[in-house]
C-alpha cells in the first residue's frame, strides 16, 4: 500500500519555482511528479506527509538535518540500492520504494 497522499496532505508545499520542467518518477508504486532539479526528498515530501517509518520505533520520519549528515533519510531504489534522499537528485522514471524491510539492510540482504 502506497503512503503516497492528496497535495494538500503534504509536508512541503511548493511556492516557487514551479516553472521548472515536471519529472515523472514512481513512488511506492504510484506513478507521481516533481520538478527538476528537486531532490528525492523535496520529491517526495512534496506528494506525502512523512518519508518513511523509523526501524526503531515505526514512528514516521520527514527527515531530520536535511543536509546529508544525520542518517535519517535513508530511501530504496526498487533493486533495494540504499539512496539517501536529502541529496540524492530525483531522475526521470526512478522508482522509489519508502516502505521495506530494514532489517535487510543490516544483514546485507537486498531487494524484498
Amino acid at each position: 500500500m502506497s503512503t503516497v497522499t492528496p497535495f494538500s496532505h503534504a509536508q512541503f508545499v511548493r511556492v516557487a519555482e514551479t516553472a521548472r520542467e515536471r519529472i515523472a518518477f514512481v513512488l511506492d508504486g504510484v506513478e507521481v511528479e516533481a520538478l527538476a532539479g528537486d531532490t528525492l526528498l523535496t520529491a517526495i515530501l512534496t506528494q506525502q506527509r512523512h518519508l518513511r517509518c523509523s526501524e526503531f520505533s515505526g514512528e514516521p520520519r520527514a527527515g531530520f538535518c536535511l543536509i546529508g549528515a544525520c542518517q535519517d533519510c535513508w530511501v530504496q531504489s526498487e533493486d533495494g540500492t540504499r539512496l539517501r534522499a536529502c541529496s540524492t537528485p530525483l531522475r526521470e522514471g526512478m522508482r522509489v520504494r519508502t516502505q521495506f524491510n530494514r532489517s535487510a539492510e543490516y544483514t546485507g540482504g537486498g531487494a524484498q
